[in-house]
């Protein structure tokens, strides 16, 4: 798996975290894989290249093939992904609060599900999407989809420091008190959640759990010899039961099966995200 991560013009930067180029070829006799894909705190848009991958739900053996470009909300459950012999794709990931300034789409309405960007996002979608299949490498994709969002940025939404105190909890890994998040945000707490379910999804609570989780997760990923107790330590978690119940709530099962189901998988989907 070959990941290649930029950062995105400096106009984006307010609402773009970085943009990522993935490339996967299969090992010869190997004509797909599955692996776990647990909830990230990124917004994201993902721009597949030529043959999109598969997706279910946790519990679920259907997989359904996915779109051209998808736009990922504010995620909550875990789902298992199938790659089918190559992926070549373009990743998004938003500031939290990016996305929502750029397209004016409230974050709860996107809440748990990826939605066909086309469906959304109308004409300007199907054209990218049409010259995304005609690249000769990742990068001229990784520029083409750069352009798109340029193209966005004379209709966004207005900044607050609502945003800016988003950025400095994503950097904290959710390790700030609502309270003192809010203040950052030089609003009430009510004021706070209000803003928090438009802009990001989901209430501050919930957000900071999935941020301090993906973390940990992550940390397994990209240093399987790591120990969990390490991790967790890390990850900002006070003990390893925190650890275990929320690796329950978002992976759906415990730390040693999560691992269990890594080997299992040549593909770390997670791996190359900032931690």
């Amino acid at each position: 798996m070959e990941v290649n991560v930029y950062t995105p013009h400096l106009a984006l930067q307010p609402f773009v975290l970085n943009i990522s180029t993935i490339k996967v070829m299969l090992p010869e006799g190997l004509p797909e894989v599955v692996t776990p894909y647990p909830p990230t705190p990124f917004q994201s848009m993902l721009f597949y290249c030529n043959d999109p991958v598969s997706m279910s739900g946790m519990d679920e053996e259907n997989f359904i093939k996915q779109p051209f470009s998808v736009v990922l909300g504010p995620q909550f459950s875990r789902v298992n992904i199938k790659v089918h012999r190559q992926l070549r794709a373009i990743r998004v990931d938003f500031v939290p609060g990016g996305m929502y300034r750029i397209f004016g789409i409230p974050m709860h309405e996107l809440f748990d599900k990826g939605f066909d960007a086309q469906d959304l996002l109308g004409s300007e979608i199907r054209i990218l999407n049409e010259e995304l299949q005609n690249i000769g490498d990742l990068s001229e994709g990784k520029n083409l989809v750069e352009k798109f969002l340029m193209h966005r940025l004379n209709r966004i939404k207005s900044v607050l420091p609502f945003d800016s105190a988003m950025r400095i909890l994503l950097h904290h890994h959710g390790k700030l008190s609502v309270e003192g998040t809010a203040s950052l945000s030089c609003m009430s707490i009510k004021q706070f959640e209000r803003t928090c379910k438009e802009r990001i999804g989901m209430n501050p609570k919930l957000y900071s759990r999935i941020l301090k989780f993906s973390k940990a997760y992550r940390l397994r990923e990209n240093f399987p010899e790591m120990s969990w107790t390490a991790i967790g330590y890390e990850a900002g978690y006070y003990d390893q039961m925190h650890l275990i119940r929320d690796f329950k709530v978002f992976a759906g099962v415990n730390p040693s099966v999560i691992a269990r189901q890594l080997l299992e998988t040549p593909i770390r989907m997670q791996k190359d995200l900032p931690i």
